[in-house]
């Protein structure tokens, strides 16, 4: 066991994240040491900080994690993609799945749904793995995780990486219902940091005719930015005169599609008014358990013939779609980058956590140091 010591902000209690320091562990064979650059924070670290719904405290958050490798195990010689590896490289982390996990063997291109899926900042601590999330110094990557090389992405870039990963899930399970083209016009309902994304995503893949909607001005100004061409704030319209605007662009039909983007159930309830006889809809906003909401299965679903599905994180396969995208993205001018809004270091996270939940910027990094 190493000397060193590495930082990390353990969260102990609801809204209670403690600086604690770890030695460095020796790794084995399979794992790699990361020096940790920063991580975003998530609606789901903000829901964990806040009441723990998935039973992790003492646990060290943060998932959208970028870092600079210090160590490699003797075994690991590239990536998940098959890129070499070596130390210094920046690296990305995907989801973590036991190999021997028996519903990944049957559908090995359904990992996202296994009930043994890990993700790196929602691991519970233990006696033998402490630096467990990318709120830290250092954080050690197991053997049979999903690494991806990301040299070429600044950190900016590199932490918009895993929800961008989220957004491009969301795209391929909307594209199993036949729905999406150049000339669908989609709503985006909740223009948080995915909502945000999945205009960005939409917008990336050609589809023009998006519409945004919100309750927050200057998240809605964001959606215009990147990719929306109409926004509208449900603090200012009743959701009747919302759907009154979407329908006045859509030959009074209502959206082809559209992307639930929320956690709220009343929103989760309402999105169907916006969708047209034989539209499609996509939930992406319920990582958390946030309750029931109600629709009327008569004039919501049968009567208008709506094809739903759901998004559940993402797969290791798409990771290198969302790595390629950013780069696209770039291209093509679209201010992804410009959703960081905020920086914290890592000694003043729970000031940033209040920050992230008074909602002031969208995204809202930590960094290590």
């Amino acid at each position: 066991m190493s000397t060193a010591q590495a930082k990390a902000a353990v969260l102990t209690g609801p809204s209670k994240i403690e600086i604690r320091e770890f030695p460095i562990p020796d790794i084995g064979p399979d794992e790699i040491l990361v020096r940790v650059e920063g991580a975003g924070i998530c609606g789901t670290d903000v829901h964990e900080y806040k009441r723990d719904p998935f039973g992790l405290i003492p646990v060290v958050l943060g998932h959208e994690g970028t870092g600079e490798i210090v160590k490699l195990g003797k075994n690991v010689k590239s990536d998940f993609g098959g890129k070499p590896l070596a130390v210094g490289d920046k690296i990305v982390t995907s989801v973590l799945v036991p190999a021997d996990d028996p519903f990944v063997r049957d559908f090995p291109d359904k990992a996202n749904l296994s009930e043994s899926l890990g993700v790196y900042g929602l691991i519970t601590d233990s006696p033998e793995y402490h630096l467990n999330g990318f709120f830290a110094t250092h954080i050690v990557i197991r053997g049979g995780s999903t690494v991806f090389q990301v040299n070429d992405l600044n950190f900016t870039q590199r932490i918009l990486v895993e929800p961008l990963a989220v957004t491009v899930h969301a795209l391929a399970r909307a594209k199993t219902t036949g729905l999406l083209d150049f000339a669908s016009t989609v709503v985006v309902q909740g223009c948080g940091p995915i909502g945000l994304m999945m205009i960005a995503t939409l917008r990336a893949h050609g589809i023009g005719n998006i519409v945004a909607v919100d309750g927050v001005a200057s998240r809605l100004e964001m959606a215009l930015k990147v990719g929306a061409v109409k926004a509208f704030n449900v603090k200012d319209l009743k959701p009747e005169a919302v759907l009154a605007e979407i329908r006045a662009l859509t030959k009074g039909r209502g959206a082809d599609f559209a992307f639930q983007c929320t956690g709220v159930p009343a929103a989760a309830g309402g999105i169907w008014k916006f969708v047209r006889r034989g539209g499609g809809l996509c939930e992406v906003g319920f990582f958390v358990d946030n309750g029931p909401c109600q629709i009327n299965p008569h004039e919501d679903l049968c009567k208008k013939e709506i094809t739903a599905v759901g998004s559940w994180v993402y797969t290791p396969q798409e990771y290198p779609v969302a790595i390629a995208m950013l780069r696209h993205m770039a291209s093509i001018g679209l201010p992804i980058e410009s959703l960081v809004t905020h920086r914290f270091p890592l000694a003043k996270i729970n000031e940033a956590m209040a920050a992230n939940i008074a909602m002031e910027g969208i995204k809202i990094a930590v960094t290590s140091e």
